[in-house]
C-alpha cells in the first residue's frame, strides 16, 4: 500500500521532470489565447504575419537573453536537438570532428559523425558517467563538439574553446540553455531544444550561430565532393528561412507559443543571471541535502561538475529508489526517476527556472519521510 505523505510536506507543484519539463500556467494561458478565433495563431498558415511575428519574438528574445555577439544569428528548424546532430554532421564538419563524451548526448553525436560515409572517424575524448570529458587541442579536426550539460548523468562542463584552436566549437546545450551561464564567444554554435529550460514541447531545434559557423556551412554545402546535403539538413537553408522569421517546414505553432512566453518571462525576471541563479539555488538545496544524509550521495563526485539544472543522487542499497519514485508519484510528486540506461539506484531532479527552489526543498522532505519509513 502506498505511503501517504503529509500534505504539509508536499511541494506546491510536484513536477520535477528532466524533460519534457514543468510548464507554467501562464504558458498554458498563452496557448489558449493563441486559439482565440478573433486573433488566431493556432490553425493558421505559418507563412502569415501572425506566426512569423511569433518566430520573430523567439529570435529577438533569444538574442537578448544570450547577449548575442556581433554577427551571430539565431536559427531554428524542425526535428529537435537530435536532428541538429545530423544537420551539423552534414553542414558543419568538413573532414573530422572531436567529441567530448560523458553521457548520452555526447555519445550520440559522436555516433552520427562516425556513421557519415564522407567523414573520417571522429576523435573521442571520453569520461565515465558521473565525470566530465574536456575537449583537447588537435591539429587533425575541424570541429570540436561537447555538451554543456548532460541530462542523463547530471554533469555539466564549461563552454570554452580549446587553447590555440581556430576551428569550430559546437555546444549541445539542450538541457542547459537559458539556465547556465555562457559566453557565446567561446563557441560557434550553441544549440538546444525548447522542452527543458523553456518549458515547451519538443520538435524544434534552435541554434545560435557565429559568423564562422555560417561561413563554414555555406562552404561545406557548396563543396560537393560526393556529399549530399538534403534541404532538411541544410544549415544555410534553415538560416535563410529564419531570417524571414519562418521555418523550412510547418512548425509546431503551440510549441512556439509556449517557447516565446517562457523566453519573455525569463527576461522579465532578470534574464540569464536570474534564471541561472534560481537553478543554482535549487542545486545547493538538493546537493546539500544529499551530503547531509548517510543514505544519499551526489552521483557527480566533483562539486564543480555537478549540474545546476539536472541533479542526480545515488541512494544506498538499503533504499529502493524505484519505491521512492513510486511513492512520490502516488502522492503527486512526479518524474524523479533516473536515466534508464544508467541502471543506477538513484533519483534525478529537474531544477529548471520554472521550478521553485522551495519546491525542491519540499521534495527532499518528502524523500526523508519515505525513507524514514524504510530504515
Amino acid at each position: 500500500m502506498p505511503l501517504q505523505i503529509p500534505s504539509s510536506l508536499l511541494p506546491s507543484d510536484g513536477r520535477f521532470g528532466a524533460g519534457p519539463s514543468k510548464v507554467r500556467p501562464a504558458q498554458v494561458d498563452a496557448l489558449r489565447a493563441a486559439g482565440d478565433p478573433r486573433r488566431p495563431l493556432l490553425g493558421t498558415s505559418h507563412r502569415q504575419p501572425g506566426v512569423k511575428d511569433l518566430v520573430r519574438r523567439v529570435r529577438t528574445g533569444l538574442a537578448e537573453l544570450f547577449d548575442l555577439p556581433p554577427g551571430y544569428e539565431v536559427a531554428l528548424g524542425n526535428g529537435g536537438s537530435t536532428a541538429f546532430w545530423d544537420v551539423a554532421t552534414a553542414s558543419l564538419v568538413r573532414e573530422r570532428a572531436q567529441h567530448a563524451v560523458f553521457g548520452e548526448f555526447g555519445g550520440k553525436f559522436a555516433a552520427a559523425t562516425r556513421r557519415a560515409p564522407f567523414l573520417a572517424d571522429p576523435e573521442v575524448v571520453e569520461a565515465a558517467p558521473g565525470g566530465v570529458a574536456h575537449l583537447t587541442p588537435s591539429a587533425s579536426v575541424d570541429v570540436y563538439a561537447s555538451p554543456h550539460n548532460e541530462t542523463s548523468t547530471g554533469a555539466m562542463a564549461p563552454v570554452r574553446r580549446p587553447a590555440g584552436s581556430d576551428q569550430l566549437v559546437l555546444t549541445d546545450a539542450t538541457s542547459g540553455a537559458g539556465a547556465l551561464p555562457v559566453d557565446l564567444r567561446e563557441t560557434d554554435v550553441y544549440y538546444f531544444g525548447p522542452q527543458k529550460v523553456f518549458g515547451a514541447d519538443g520538435g524544434l531545434w534552435l541554434a545560435l550561430c557565429s559568423p564562422a559557423a555560417i561561413e563554414r556551412a555555406a562552404l561545406v554545402e557548396a563543396s560537393g565532393g560526393g556529399r549530399w546535403v538534403p534541404e532538411f539538413l541544410s544549415l544555410t537553408t534553415a538560416l535563410a528561412s529564419s531570417r524571414l522569421d519562418q521555418t523550412l517546414n510547418t512548425p509546431a505553432v503551440g510549441t512556439l507559443v509556449m517557447l516565446a512566453e517562457q523566453i519573455e518571462w525569463i527576461l522579465e525576471q532578470g534574464g540569464l543571471e536570474w534564471s541561472s541563479g534560481r537553478s543554482a539555488t535549487s542545486a545547493r538545496i538538493l546537493y546539500g541535502w544529499a551530503e547531509a544524509r548517510e543514505w544519499a550521495t551526489p552521483f557527480v563526485a566533483d562539486p564543480a561538475e555537478r549540474s545546476t539544472v539536472v541533479g542526480t543522487i545515488d541512494l544506498d542499497e538499503r533504499v529502493d529508489a524505484s519505491a521512492v519514485v513510486g511513492n512520490l508519484r502516488d502522492n503527486g510528486v512526479l518524474d524523479v526517476f533516473p536515466y534508464r540506461k544508467l541502471g543506477r539506484n538513484q533519483v534525478r531532479v529537474g531544477m529548471f527556472p520554472a521550478v521553485d527552489p522551495e519546491d525542491v526543498r519540499a521534495l527532499t522532505s518528502c524523500m526523508d519521510f519515505i525513507v524514514n519509513q524504510v530504515l
